[in-house]
């Protein structure tokens, strides 16, 4: 066998051990794992995890990997006994929102293709007949859960790893990372240099301390976490032959942040009820191998009696049982947080070969173990990890005291039922744009994304719903769907389409690409053909090598040398920064690129609607008409004395305009549109109203209606493809598909009975199968009907009949052609 690369991952717990097995079954056979640990207890947080692993989760990409760590473990056997104990998972609920909640999370498991069910209170109680049936208002059953045996199953894998040549040092500190012309070259420890090709960090809560190395912030924080084992409880006797040994489902009680399950005839107790504990790593002392034991290891600190007392009376009172025993042993175990809750995934932008994989649950271990693996020997993940990429945090985001507050936030909020627009309560205004005071003055109802604040509707706004015509009065929605939402965002809707409004798309990712080298490097990015004439405006994709859609990005030709790029996030900032930095160091002087982000020194209005031509013409001289601006064209001009950057292109259908400026002028730019806008009846519009009429026009969203799980052809976005131009990432692997010959299609849906609102996420039935899930959802204010986008299987087509699952009621639906307004885009065309 040919020699791969020299493969070194620091971390012998779950996700390390996973990781060079992964490899192994890839055919790489060099690869080395260290740990500062022993190996039969490295002592992180492998070492004491409960195991429970629950697989439905809001995030397809997060079940998915907990569906192949049960797979996985469930194979991995010794003397005939698995590494998983599938003895299945109930959460219960007892109280009437965490009852609706996991109706919702039932329609997550279809959308998933994970088989659950919704169960009385009495078929708890049978299932599981130790909880007080009084309490309990219902639950959801998912039969495939169940317990994962974590540290068995690392010294299997570590085993059969060091039979396949992998080679193990533990009790080895790691105390640097080698590096030589930004590549990794080595890792050095306190045993000596251990030479690499790739170097893989899956060092638990010691991963930022591994990222400061290189100087890469690794967004996390070590939080410590209350379990406790009790006495022999008397009502498990003899029910359980082995210590460890579970027969019941594990258990989940949400509405006091508690989990359990069974050790034997004793049970285990985990508690999130407690106040946040952060660790300081320096805390933790030197690490000291000899006297690791399961009772003594870095990640099993003294526990706090006091802390767990609330808690044990809640125990009792949901399983009377408990009364008799005692807490015999807690501890309080460190895991590791991140801000937004998610894994950190992917390669340092600035070190080639330096990848992370921290963060990582048990439950998702093998998940992620597998897709690093395909990172590393084929570039390419099957499962998509947007979510869960490294480099998805905003700079704002990545500061300490912005970790240290957020990621307590979320070990607060586990177990809360949280709405998909909730937002942060702190920190909050982190990053305003230049209307910010202006939104104010109007009553803008804020929420916060990237670190933003994004106006969703103003409460200005609200005298219009008096002057609005009926057919555009939306319907009454349920109280899921009217948190966060208001129908003054009909009327911002209405008079965009009838007047003109003002959108403040500042928050919009901005790159600017400059210098000889950047047309050829857009050339070999993105699916479209960037040698246009100076003033071009060009809609492409960022594909990955299997045609998987990274990006969607609008990118405008200023110049000869340079590009204006509206990407979608800091993803496709590290992308674009590290392909432009091979450019430059591996090319010639005529490939010279660089990459800025111009965001927080730019700012951007939307101005849009049949009068926006009407508006213009009063604030600037320029030829804002169809011969001075076509669509998809830009151009600079001069609006009401500030010069902008002009893009004539819409997001939501109408006529109008993109205007950039700086940062400094923008509150100018805003008065002066404002103040001339008065005869016209402009209005300042928010978020709630651009989704919906970003759907109308069947705009796709990057991240929900497409992700690298996804090609153009089945999103709808062939168009943006330009195969004829020469080599492009992606273009390969498209090569013979089309559009006719996918086997699924991103399709429009309108909900029958023209008032049922769904959010996103909610399984589609057809012939009473489940066969794809909602991507996107709005209520359409210019059509009167509810709408839904939809992977959905190529058989299914325009007409057909399907039905939508709503907190477990199924609404009719059918598949419409789209878009459904303006589909002969006359009114963008002017």
């Amino acid at each position: 066998m040919a020699s791969t690369p020299r493969i070194v991952i620091i971390g012998a717990g779950i996700v390390g051990t996973n990781l060079a097995d992964e490899l192994v079954d890839r055919g790489w056979n060099n690869i080395t794992v260290v740990d500062q640990g022993p190996l039969n207890l490295p002592g992180g947080s492998t070492s004491h995890a409960p195991g429970l692993v629950f697989q439905t989760n809001p995030s397809k990409t997060m079940s998915a990997f907990a569906r192949y760590t049960v797979e996985k473990l469930l194979s991995l056997t010794e003397d005939g006994i698995s590494c998983f104990d599938q003895v299945g998972g109930l959460e219960v609920a007892t109280t009437e929102t965490r009852l609706a909640d996991l109706k919702r999370k039932l329609g997550y498991a279809e959308s998933w293709g994970i088989d659950g069910r919704i169960l009385s209170p009495a078929e708890c109680r049978e299932l599981y007949p130790l909880l007080n049936e009084e309490d309990i208002l219902g639950g959801l059953h998912v039969p495939s859960d169940g317990l994962a045996r974590a540290a068995r199953a690392v010294q299997l894998l570590i085993r059969r790893t060091e039979a396949a040549g992998v080679t193990y040092r533990g009790n080895t500190a790691v105390t640097g990372i080698e590096q030589s012309d930004r590549r990794v070259t080595g890792v050095e420890t306190s045993e000596g240099v251990i030479p690499a090709d790739i170097v893989v960090s899956c060092a638990g809560f010691w991963g930022a301390r591994i990222g400061e190395m290189i100087g890469m912030m690794v967004p996390l924080i070590p939080l410590a976490h209350q379990y406790v084992k009790t006495t022999p409880v008397p009502a498990l006797k003899g029910r359980n032959e082995l210590p460890n040994g579970a027969s019941l489902p594990i258990l989940r009680h949400q509405d006091r942040d508690l989990y359990y399950r069974e050790h034997g005839d004793r049970y285990g107790i985990g508690s999130y009820a407690h106040r946040p504990m952060p660790v300081d790593l320096a805390d933790l002392g030197s690490y000291d191998a000899g006297s690791i034991s399961d009772r003594n290891m870095p990640s099993r600190l003294d526990f706090t009696l006091e802390d767990f007392l609330p808690s044990w009376e809640d125990t009792k009172q949901l399983l009377p049982a408990l009364a008799e025993c005692d807490i015999e042993d807690g501890f309080n175990g460190i895991f590791s947080f991140t801000p937004d809750g998610g894994a950190l995934v992917g390669e340092s932008k600035e070190l080639d070969g330096f990848f992370v994989a921290e963060a990582v649950w048990v439950t998702h271990s093998a998940g992620i173990a597998r897709a690093v693996a395909e990172l590393l020997t084929t570039g390419k993940s099957q499962i998509d990890l947007g979510e869960c990429d490294i480099h998805r945090f905003e700079e704002v985001q990545l500061t300490p005291e912005y970790v240290r507050e957020t990621s307590q936030q979320n070990f607060v909020e586990i177990y809360d039922v949280l709405h998909p627009l909730q937002p942060k309560l702190s920190p909050r205004n982190l990053r305003v744009s230049p209307f910010h005071a202006r939104h104010k003055a109007l009553g803008a109802y804020f929420l916060e994304s990237g670190g933003w604040e994004r106006p969703y509707w103003f409460e200005a706004n609200a005298e219009l719903l008096k002057e609005m015509p009926a057919q555009w009065l939306p319907p009454a929605r349920d109280a899921w769907s009217a948190m966060f939402s208001s129908p003054i965002a009909a009327a911002e809707a209405w008079k965009t389409r009838t007047a003109v409004a003002m959108y403040d798309m500042t928050p919009l990712k901005r790159l600017e690409i400059s210098g000889p080298g950047a047309l050829k490097l857009l050339q070999e990015l993105s699916t479209g053909d960037m040698a246009k004439k100076t003033g071009a405006v060009t809609y492409t994709l960022l594909l990955d090598t299997a045609g998987g859609i990274r990006s969607d990005i609008t990118v405008a030709r200023l110049s000869e040398d340079t590009f204006q790029l509206g990407a979608n996030g800091n993803i496709d900032t590290a992308y674009f920064e590290r392909a432009a930095r091979h450019q430059t160091e591996n090319g010639t002087a005529d490939d010279w690129v660089q990459v800025r982000d111009t965001t927080g020194g730019t700012c951007c209005i939307g101005l849009w609607g049949p009068l926006a031509r009407d508006l213009m013409s009063t604030v600037s001289s320029d030829d804002f008409s169809n011969d001075g601006l076509r669509y998809f064209r830009a151009k600079q001009a001069v609006v009401g004395g500030v010069t902008v950057t002009a893009l004539r292109l819409s997001y939501v259908g109408e006529l109008g305009w993109e205007l950039y400026t700086s940062a400094d002028n923008g509150q100018r730019l805003w008065d002066a549109l404002w103040k001339a806008g008065q005869p016209f009846g402009v209005i300042a519009a928010g978020r709630a109203a651009f989704s919906s009429l970003r759907l109308e026009k069947g705009y796709r969203s990057w991240g929900a209606d497409m992700t690298t799980e996804h090609n153009p052809l089945e999103a709808g976005l062939g168009f943006a493809v330009k195969m004829a131009k020469e080599d492009f990432v992606g273009k390969a692997a498209l090569e013979g598909r089309s559009e006719e010959n996918s086997t699924r299609r991103l399709r429009c849906l309108t909900v029958d009975d023209g008032r049922s609102i769904v959010l996103g996420k909610e399984p589609v039935f057809y012939k009473d199968q489940a066969v794809g899930y909602v991507t996107s959802a709005a209520y359409g204010y210019t059509v009167g009907r509810p709408i839904a986008y939809a992977y959905l299987p190529a058989a299914v087509s325009v007409g057909d009949s399907v039905e939508i699952e709503y907190f477990g009621r199924r609404f009719p639906a059918t598949v419409t052609a789209d878009p459904l307004y303006d589909p002969a885009m006359t009114r963008l065309r002017g």
